[in-house]
């Protein structure tokens, strides 16, 4: 059954005040995500002023062009390739690091079913099951070396079962169902990240600024090693060609005992008095 008119009028009234009231927000996937899940992620969030708004897509694009023809040139417009699939917005004026956290945390775990698309690798381990020997064949028929250790199947070594993206068959849901694995988590999943405009991935969020320093501590040293080659000065290479200058004169001082300046006479108390002459017998 449809929404009725009067909560299709408040769905879109809701959805412009929040495009108005936040400037961030996350584009999230709900795949495998039941409504007592979400019930407890929008708890999670609450204290965070943050909100998720889920909806059909035809209404959300519908109201973002609606949007966007009241408001010319607003960014949000950028938004409309994204609403495609089973996806929802999670608008927020918090840190989006620190709400990506709490969506994080609030994944849960679930068996793998017949059909599925592994999220992720899956690999059973070694060691002892409950399984008893006359389940010896079904390892055998997925490839899986054992051994019958006081009555029960052992696996001897770890098993690649899945990869990321394979779809998962019959016999392996039965396998982790039998070895009481639950591979995967579902939860919302973060996809594209809009903030004041800008649309980018959310592996964004993982640069810190110890990495920014360390890029940028990167690039300024290719910059002044490629200066220096050049031999075209540039702020990044002035520190290196003021300290090959210094060490420069610092030989030169080094090698004449009649002249020195006052920052190479502590070089030249190093060198031992009679290395000139032992170096010129050389």
């Amino acid at each position: 059954m449809g929404m009725s008119k009067d909560r299709k009028a408040w769905y879109f009234e809701r959805m412009e005040e929040l495009i108005t009231t936040y400037a961030k927000l996350f584009v999230v996937s709900v795949d495998n995500v039941g409504s007592n899940q979400m019930q407890q992620i929008r708890l999670a969030l609450r204290p965070m002023d943050t909100v998720i708004l889920m909806g059909k897509n035809t209404m959300m694009r519908k109201i973002v062009k609606n949007f966007a023809e009241k408001n010319p040139g607003h960014p949000f417009e950028t938004l409309m390739p994204l609403i495609k699939g089973n996806i929802g917005f999670v608008f927020t004026n918090a840190d989006l690091a620190d709400v990506r956290d709490v969506l994080e945390a609030n994944r849960v775990p679930a068996p793998a079913r017949v059909g599925a698309i592994a999220p992720i690798d899956v690999v059973v381990p070694a060691g002892p099951t409950d399984s008893g020997p006359e389940k010896t064949a079904f390892f055998q028929t997925l490839q899986i070396a054992t051994k019958i250790v006081k009555g029960r199947i052992e696996i001897t070594s770890p098993v690649d079962l899945l990869f990321k993206g394979d779809k998962v068959g019959a016999s392996e849901a039965q396998l982790l169902g039998m070895l009481d694995i639950r591979p995967f988590t579902y939860g919302l999943v973060v996809e594209m990240v809009y903030d004041n405009g800008s649309i980018y991935s959310p592996e964004v969020l993982d640069i810190t600024d110890d990495i920014l320093e360390a890029k940028f501590g990167y690039a300024l040293s290719n910059v002044a090693s490629l200066s220096l080659g050049a031999n075209y000065p540039t702020v990044a290479s002035v520190p290196h060609s003021v300290c090959n200058a210094f060490k420069t004169l610092v030989s030169i001082a080094v090698e004449c005992d009649s002249y020195s300046f006052e920052k190479a006479d502590a070089y030249k108390a190093l060198v031992p008095k009679d290395a000139p002459a032992a170096a010129a017998e050389e």
